[in-house]
């Protein structure tokens, strides 16, 4: 450390230190003002935007609720475009399918669902891939579902697992691959699901003969 030989010399010094660094430092005195100004203003930005998206989509609600499908089609088509980066974009997604599908427009209804299967690997994003699946069940693209099942990243999807392997245990009743179709849906129970629905699936493809040795 420089020791000064008086008070005035140190101050000197200061006053010689300061007139050559206090352009660098009011600079990043005013960037870390920036930041933290700015941080603030997009903590406020995206609470009322949260908060605005989220009333929106509580009227959403009330519209299916009450059956008012014209009238809830256009507030989950106005939630997507207006907050996209919030869930509330990707919940009205679902129920923007959700209302196509019911209208008959199946091919609406899939290219949205298609959206949020590859904008997502939550939640959202299995929930409209398994919707997809049965859009493609109902339509009898059977070989199509199961080629898309057997792309989905089995690490994205872990708590869906149970419910894909029930979808792959449907696909292979509709191409009439019954034991393929059993083995799926042993593989759905011993994941979790545990359905009456699932069950009587199984009983379905038990073999006539088991039965009859069992009796």
């Amino acid at each position: 450390m420089e020791i000064y030989d008086s008070e005035e010399a140190q101050v000197d010094a200061i006053k010689s230190w300061w007139k050559e660094n206090y352009v660098s430092i009011l600079l990043g005195l005013g960037v870390g003002m920036a930041v933290i100004l700015g941080w603030n203003f997009w903590q406020s930005y995206s609470k009322t935007k949260n908060e605005q998206a989220s009333a929106q989509f509580s009227q959403l609600l009330k519209a299916v609720t009450e059956n008012n499908l014209k009238s809830a089609e256009k507030l989950a088509m106005l939630t997507q475009e207006q907050y996209p980066s919030t869930a509330y974009a990707d919940y009205s997604g679902l129920f923007e399918a959700e209302i196509k599908a019911e209208q008959g427009d199946l091919a609406a209804a899939k290219q949205v669902l298609e959206k949020l299967s590859a904008s997502s690997d939550n939640a959202i994003g299995n929930l409209a891939r398994i919707r997809l699946v049965r859009l493609m069940l109902g339509s009898g693209e059977f070989e199509q579902a199961l080629q898309f099942i057997n792309k989905i990243d089995p690490a994205t999807s872990v708590n869906f697992a149970a419910g894909y392997d029930e979808l792959v245990g449907d696909i292979y009743v509709a191409l009439d691959r019954r034991d393929e179709a059993r083995t799926a849906y042993e593989n759905a129970k011993r994941k979790g699901a545990q359905s009456a629905l699932l069950q009587l699936k199984l009983d379905d493809l038990t073999a006539p003969e088991t039965i009859s040795n069992a009796n």
